[in-house]
């Protein structure tokens, strides 16, 4: 039997198939002109070409550019520079692109317009195309007009020099031979367009060229090279029924700085270059009327296409192939699968929106900046086409508004207008418009790269009363992390009250400190280590707590959150700057793909992470569910808790930038103990920062903050230990105003509650 060999297959597809990219312009500049021509060129073209680089001859060492994207040759010899292009091109570029531009720094590329000519191109033939050049036989004179270029001198030098090259005669009758059709070469002043097989046949006869290409005139050289090599009879202005139009700026009468005359010349139109630019300014005019033209041409296809839809369809043919949508290219709104799919409408009256989010405990609030400012702009556009629809009809006022959010759509509005006729508003009529934003272009944000062996500092603060939940966690953590050989440290805080003593058997944390030390100990060999810092609290938080005071409070601070700064702030330097950092609480339920999320999620420099996680019902107290710390999530089992900010992610570089830019706000850093009465005491302290969550929000600072629902992170487990060890709910239930800005947790859903009270109503019916 004949063996089987693997195939090793690329990564891509365009790979395998040997797609390329489109167009690489390569641009001969200078240093004097890298900060000015370059950069015009730069900004004009490069967002709308695949890549882009500029060659200038590196003889002094000087780095300080705006650009990156520039190569330099030692070799300032001017006649090589084009050589040495061609070869730095084909040994980086050669299989990435299938067409080549070279032009000079003073040349203005329709980048457009010439990515539409090279889609219609075969790459399968030698290009070698531009503005024809002129030879000295004709004196040097332009070519056709919109396509020629300057002289061609130095073409009688060149075959004097050839002449005297000490190679054999055979290298002189090749020069003789390139001499004579000088005169049919494209001119590097207007551009040169190479194809990908013309440049591979150049670098494999490089050294020929170099011999053959000794005058000063880069546009000889190159066409000497092209013609040598790939044996291409010389310049191409036409390929396969395509023209490459270049219009040439060096007569007086075309320097016109408003581009007011040459824009009704059709060669100008045509041009896929123009040249010579005289100022970097020029670069900026001539992008932004070619950006006008081709916008025009873009709105005037979108409209013959849209009559062209209308005439097709003719009102008789509804199906989903012909039938006729408004508007036209927009994808219909999408059909909900069940009833819990329905997009709401949500109302709107200019100022404030009505059951926001279809959020029950907010029924009015106000739009945000944003909203509001998108909704004068519709509203705007609205009373324009209003008083075309209705050119006797004037505004009066909005009498209601509508909108709803499509995924696959975008954002649908309806509004409801007063209008009145005559100049006094006697009668109003109420006439509805409805407007649609479509989604824009899907863009790809671009991000840091991130990987999922980042160490993981998770810092654990207890009060005293939460030593047993404390423990749970830390078995927790042995079980997941340190068994596993995970890549994390763990942390813990111990917050004493002013009077509780941190040494000996009275020590509240004595048995986490145990623990601590026997599994730091049993896994040493791994690496793996729990720590702990002591924290004293002032005498105002130092009354004692029972365990079933903070029960309902969403956060594990209780009332005290401002707590979770200052325990960051002392907790931070044993860790050191570039510390992946997870502020955790003990008792939160968490697997091994929460911790790999907080490592893709967090981004030092670029993004924080503030999970959002599933507060757990205690089932088998209210007996509504079923009791399971490991059961997916679902509305009977327990809620996604936005009010809980105490879990969050970040890097404590970004944490130190962000406090210190609201240390002179009012918030100041915590350095020592001492310290938090100062917090707490801060008659500047901005408004609304109870959280290091709100601290980021506050700061303004440039770390995008991320939200997103965890399902691997639970709280509610103290809630069912305190339960699970003979506790009790606190008796009467506290008022949702009294756990604070963060609200108290529910115990159980509406729908569940609702269903008890039935049960009992009924039971007591029955009793009666």
């Amino acid at each position: 039997m004949n063996e089987v060999k693997n195939v090793l297959r690329p990564r891509y597809y365009s790979s395998e198939l040997g797609i390329k990219e489109k167009i690489f312009i390569g641009v001969l500049t200078s240093q004097e002109n890298i900060n000015s021509f370059a950069t015009a060129f730069n900004r004009t073209t490069a967002h709308l070409v695949n890549k882009i680089k500029f060659f200038i001859n590196a003889d002094s060492v000087k780095t300080n550019y705006q650009l990156k994207n520039i190569v330099g040759f030692t070799d300032t010899r001017e006649s090589r520079r084009p050589f040495h292009v061609i070869k730095y091109i084909a040994d980086n570029y050669i299989d990435d692109y299938d067409y080549f531009l070279l032009v000079p720094d003073n040349v203005y590329v329709d980048a457009r317009k010439l990515n539409s000519l090279l889609y219609h191109m075969s790459i399968t033939f030698d290009l070698y195309m531009g503005g024809t050049r002129v030879g000295a036989g004709n004196g040097g004179g332009g070519g056709e007009e919109g396509a020629g270029a300057g002289g061609g001198g130095g073409v009688g030098d060149a075959l004097s020099a050839a002449d005297d090259d000490d190679d054999n005669n055979n290298d002189s009758n090749d020069s003789d031979a390139a001499g004579l059709s000088d005169r049919n070469y494209c001119a590097l002043e207007a551009g040169i367009l190479l194809s990908s097989s013309v440049i591979r046949k150049m670098r494999n006869n490089l050294e020929r060229c170099v011999r053959i290409g000794i005058t000063s005139d880069h546009s000889v050289n190159i066409g000497r090279c092209v013609k040598y090599a790939s044996r291409v009879s010389g310049c191409q202005d036409t390929f396969q029924g395509i023209r490459q139009y270049s219009y040439a700026l060096n007569t007086k009468t075309r320097h016109y700085k408003d581009l007011s005359i040459l824009a009704k010349e059709p060669a100008f139109l045509n041009a896929t270059t123009v040249y010579p630019v005289q100022t970097p300014e020029d670069f900026y005019r001539l992008h932004a009327y070619y950006s006008k033209h081709h916008l025009e041409l873009v709105q005037q296809r979108g409209y013959e296409l849209e009559q062209k839809s209308y005439r097709i369809a003719n009102g008789s043919i509804s199906n989903k192939i012909l039938e006729i949508r408004w508007p036209l290219g927009v994808p219909p709104p999408s059909a909900p699968e069940t009833r819990h799919d329905i997009l709401m409408w949500q109302l709107l009256n200019g100022t404030h929106s009505f059951l926001p989010n279809a959020n029950a405990d907010h029924a009015v609030a106000p739009l945000s900046r944003i909203d509001a400012s998108d909704f004068a702009k519709v509203l705007e556009i609205t009373l324009q086409y209003a008083a075309q629809k209705h050119p006797k009809l004037r505004y009066h006022s909005l009498h209601s508004a509508y909108r709803k959010f499509d995924a696959t759509r975008g954002m649908d509005y309806q509004l409801h207008l007063n209008l009145y006729e005559g100049a006094t508003p006697k009668r109003l009529q109420l006439k509805s418009f409805e407007v649609v934003k479509p989604l824009g272009r899907v863009e790809v944000v671009p991000s840091p790269y991130v990987t999922e062996s980042t160490r993981i500092a998770l810092l654990v603060p207890s009060f005293e009363h939460q030593v047993p939940d404390a423990l749970d966690f830390v078995a927790q953590y042995e079980r997941i992390c340190m068994h596993n050989q995970d890549n994390t440290f763990l942390l813990l805080i111990f917050l004493y009250r002013l009077d509780s003593p941190s040494k000996g058997d009275d020590d509240p944390f004595k048995t986490l400190k145990k623990l601590a030390l026997d599994l730091s100990s049993k896994y040493k060999t791994d690496g793996s280590r729990i720590a702990w810092v002591s924290i004293r609290l002032p005498a105002e938080l130092s009354a004692p707590i029972a365990g079933d005071d903070w029960l309902m409070h969403a956060s594990m601070y209780g009332p005290r959150q401002l707590l979770s700064l200052a325990v960051a702030d002392l907790a931070l330097p044993k860790l050191g700057l570039e510390s992946l950092v997870l502020l955790a609480t003990p008792t939160m339920l968490f697997r091994t793909d929460f911790l790999n999320r907080v490592r893709m999620n967090t981004i030092q420099g670029f993004q924080v992470y503030a999970p959002i996680g599933f507060q757990l019902y205690p089932c088998n107290w209210a007996h509504f569910c079923k009791g399971c710390d490991t059961c997916d999530i679902s509305q009977s089992s327990g809620y996604f808790d936005r009010h809980n900010h105490d879990v969050i992610a970040f890097y404590s570089r970004d944490y130190v930038q962000a406090r210190k830019l609201l240390d002179p706000l009012g918030l100041p850093i915590m350095r020592s103990d001492l310290d938090i009465e100062q917090l707490l005491h801060s008659a500047q302290r901005p408004s609304g920062v109870e959280s290091i969550l709100d601290m980021f929000v506050a700061a303004q600072h440039t770390v995008h903050i991320l939200r997103a629902v965890e399902p691997h992170l639970r709280f509610g487990l103290n809630v069912r230990n305190h339960l699970a060890r003979g506790g009790k709910l606190p008796t009467p239930m506290p008022l949702p105003s009294s756990c604070g800005r963060e609200q108290c947790i529910h115990l159980a859903s509406r729908k569940q509650i609702g269903d008890a009270i039935i049960r009992y109503e009924d039971k007591s019916i029955l009793q009666k």
